[in-house]
């Protein structure tokens, strides 16, 4: 004997996807992503090429170089 599905007399909502609307993506400086990647990989290096990492090597490389671009720009 199947079991009762109950349904609800409620009216359901609806769920969509939420997707940001992307129209002026931020235009970084020409090699910026290569000296970014070059860092990055450098961390992951010194760390002891551990990986699930990979994130936090990359925000931190970010944040080396736009520190190192800041720096040379005063």
């Amino acid at each position: 004997m199947k079991p009762k599905v109950k349904k609800s007399s409620a009216p359901q909502s609806k769920v969509r996807a939420v997707r940001p609307s992307v129209t002026n993506p931020i235009e970084l400086p020409e090699g910026m992503w290569e000296r970014i990647g070059q860092k990055a990989f450098e961390l992951w290096r010194d760390r002891g090429c551990r990986e699930g990492y990979a994130l936090q090597d990359w925000l931190d490389a970010e944040a080396t170089v736009m520190e190192e671009i800041h720096e040379a720009r005063e």
